[in-house]
């Protein structure tokens, strides 16, 4: 798939809640079940607050032009070495000047950012779902459990295919002595709301697949699903320091 198309499909799912983004969701969904790309789905997807400023900072610091490349995409959500070529001290002035963190945060929580990024910490979208408190969309509310959950990128595998419904096996978000970890699989039950043919054509039973807020994203490989979980899990340990 085309970088700005994958990346369409990722932030479908937040958009169609009104949690991020412009208010074009029927525009988006136009766009990725038609297949279709242009400068006007491109200037769609730049106006999300959080994710378009994260994808030009992988981008700028791996020396590569478009912010909508399929590696860079691919680094923000799922995770690649592109991460891994990031700059501390550079990772830091982009969560102060280009996101303003300690401004929405306050600053003695940024300041347990500010240690985390020291530790390790990535530009990883499961880093500010995790560490980053506050949602930073339309919507400043403090996360829960279930919306963590949700708004983390999650993998599971098709077991099952009944029309619009899909259910897979996914490992779920959990909380117990004051620290979150992700539990064994259980079985979940999901609509497509896409209709793209992709999402009717592809999608089979064993297929790996990546979710977000309640939307299959896309088919992923094993390789993939193992750096999903590799970030993810430390993101949740970096979030575990500061519960």
């Amino acid at each position: 798939m085309e970088g700005i198309l994958r990346c369409s499909r990722y932030a479908f799912g937040p958009n169609r809640l009104h949690y991020c983004g412009p208010d074009k969701n029927s525009e988006i969904k136009a766009y990725i079940n038609e297949g279709a790309k242009d400068a006007g789905l491109e200037h769609l997807i730049s106006k999300f607050q959080t994710l378009y400023p994260y994808l030009s900072y992988i981008a700028r610091t791996n020396n590569i032009r478009d912010p909508f490349d399929g590696r860079v995409v691919e680094a923000y959500w799922l995770g690649n070495g592109l991460l891994e070529k990031i700059d501390q001290k550079s990772f830091y002035r982009h969560l102060l000047e280009d996101h303003k963190i300690k401004h929405k945060m306050g600053g003695k929580s940024f300041s347990f950012v500010e240690d985390k990024i020291v530790k390790g910490a990535v530009p990883h979208h499961s880093f500010h779902v995790f560490n980053v408190w506050k949602r930073t969309g339309h919507d400043d509310r403090e996360h829960t459990l279930e919306s963590m959950d949700e708004c983390r990128v999650s993998w599971g595998e098709v077991i099952e295919i009944d029309g619009p419904f899909i259910t897979v096996l996914t490992e779920p978000l959990l909380y117990a002595n004051k620290k979150l970890f992700i539990g064994t699989p259980i079985k979940r039950k999901l609509v497509r709301q896409l209709e793209a043919e992709y999402d009717i054509e592809q999608i089979k039973i064993r297929n790996l697949v990546s979710i977000h807020w309640g939307v299959i994203c896309e088919v992923i490989t094993d390789e993939q699903v193992l750096n999903l979980k590799k970030y993810t899990l430390r993101n949740l340990t970096l979030a575990n320091q500061t519960l």
